[in-house]
């Protein structure tokens, strides 16, 4: 804790305390202070090690500054119609390369340490003690929404608390599995009943993709993730640009490369919300400046080349082009700035040449940023498709299933929880699980696939629930899925 100082978040180092006293994951981003008092964001992953007794003997801890790309305090910034005011959230994706780095490490550990007694207590509450008693189901049933297995406790720290994926990965799915159960509707039997049924069910649906496992399949699968981008399309194009909202007081910088961080010398968190004025100085030609200013105000595209600064007072000759993006109905959304930094002021027939390589790259952007959401949407338009009613496909519009499932429609009533009884978990992700469910008095059955807002907005994946919903709704083939029906809660869209 000699990393904490005055601007170290109190509550997250509460949420870590729990964590190690309860012995579970922890993944979260502090503000810690190096010895010379310098601020800086630290990516802080705990992962338990535990003996053949199922007993915590040590934690692994591993440490990530992440100041020049994470957010930092402009996470909490948002719109005023309530979503984020930057285009991309990077705390998951954070979160979840820092989980399998602690993954190959954890992997290293013999799988049956040696058991280590705990030392006594030398350090007040701030030091970790291992609960012998913490695994225990007398000891669980004591603690109020604590179920065997789970790796929270109920209440860990007020304000959403995201959860690192370590080791076992399956924990964080079951405890998902369980709360999506509850909301289901699964409230007829008594809390310790449901706790053994579903800790059961949850226990057999994943013993057969981490029973059988060996040594080889995990490092193959490792490797296939490292492989996987988990960005956005936007994220993954590798050049030097930002994107800012002309629709926001003083067209503000929503989206900013790595590749300009690096450029520029300005971390993550120093530019989102800024204008592109502050890379300006005292040798940038204004009469250039006033060329992007009306470019800007007539929502036109233009090339031109000026004198930049870095954070450090570095001058740096940039070839900016300036790029509009369009909604379909031709209204002004974004600027794309896209920079190239050549050693020195180019000649005309040169920039001509560099001009085509920026404007290819904004047009990557560009495609790339159609794929997400718009920013400016309210929060109702941005679930809207899945409030739109689903109607059968020429091929299964006669299939006993479609037959309720219009019948039921037919009372003028939307469907929506209340018209499904839940059966059985049949699967679980990160933003979501898919239950089987009936419809209630009809005796048909359907998967039904919940995701959770909050964990689609954090995950950039808001875009991609959309468009599996558009896909699905065309799909008419008895070897492809169906879908039915789609509707959304105040918390989950659902198919």
């Amino acid at each position: 804790r000699f990393l904490q100082g005055p601007g170290t978040d109190r509550l997250e180092v509460a949420r870590l305390r729990e964590a190690l006293r309860s012995g579970c994951n922890f993944s979260g981003r502090l503000l810690n202070y190096k010895k010379n008092g310098c601020p800086f964001w630290n990516l802080l992953t705990i992962t338990p090690i535990r003996d053949a007794r199922d007993r915590v003997i040590m934690c692994i801890g591993m440490q990530a500054e992440v100041s020049k790309h994470t957010e930092g305090c402009r996470q909490m910034a948002l719109r005023p119609n309530g979503l984020s005011a930057s285009l991309i959230r990077y705390e998951s994706r954070q979160i979840d390369q820092a989980a399998d780095a602690v993954t190959e490490i954890v992997g290293a550990f013999p799988k049956t340490p040696l058991s280590v007694t705990p030392q006594a207590d030398v350090g007040g509450d701030d030091c970790y003690h291992p609960n012998p008693l913490a695994n225990s189901r007398k000891y669980q049933d004591l603690q109020p929404g604590y179920t065997r297995g789970d790796s929270r406790a109920a209440e860990p720290c007020p304000g959403p608390c995201p959860e690192a994926k370590i080791v076992p990965r399956p924990r964080r799915r079951r405890i998902l599995g369980l709360k999506l159960m509850s909301w289901l509707g699964f409230a007829t039997k008594t809390s310790s009943e449901r706790r053994e049924e579903h800790d059961d069910a949850m226990e057999l649906r994943m013993s057969s993709s981490s029973s059988g496992d060996d040594d080889d399949k995990k490092e193959r699968a490792l490797v296939i993730r490292r492989a996987f981008d988990l960005g956005t399309s936007l994220e993954r194009i590798e050049k030097n640009f930002v994107i800012t909202d002309p629709r926001l007081p003083d067209n503000p910088i929503i989206f900013a490369s790595d590749q300009f961080l690096e450029l520029t010398e300005y971390a993550r968190e120093d530019v989102l919300g800024r204008n592109c004025r502050f890379l300006q100085g005292p040798e940038t030609d204004p009469a250039t400046v006033r060329e992007i200013k009306d470019a800007i105000a007539e929502c036109r595209d233009v090339t031109v080349q000026l004198l930049n600064y870095t954070k450090s007072g570095t001058p740096f000759w940039n070839l900016f082009h300036l790029q509009a993006v369009r909604d379909p109905k031709g209204d002004l959304q974004y600027f794309i700035g896209v920079q190239l930094n050549p050693e020195e002021r180019l000649s005309d027939q040169i920039e001509r040449e560099g001009a085509k390589l920026v404007q290819q790259t904004a047009i990557a952007v560009d495609d790339a940023v159609r794929e997400l959401p718009d920013a400016n949407l309210s929060p109702e338009r941005l679930w809207a498709i899945h409030s739109k009613p689903v109607f059968p496909r020429p091929r299964v519009q006669g299939s006993p299933a479609w037959k309720e499932i219009l019948k039921a429609r037919s009372k003028g009533e939307k469907l929506g929880l209340n018209n499904f009884r839940p059966i059985k978990p049949l699967g679980c992700g990160d933003t979501g699980s898919v239950h089987l469910v009936e419809l209630r008095g009809t005796g048909q059955v359907f998967a039904m696939k919940a995701m959770d807002k909050a964990a689609l907005l954090s995950r950039n994946k808001v875009h991609r629930a959309c468009a599996e919903r558009q896909i699905l709704e065309l799909l008419d083939h008895p070897f492809l899925p169906t879908l039915f029906a789609s509707f959304q809660t105040v918390t989950h869209v659902c198919l």
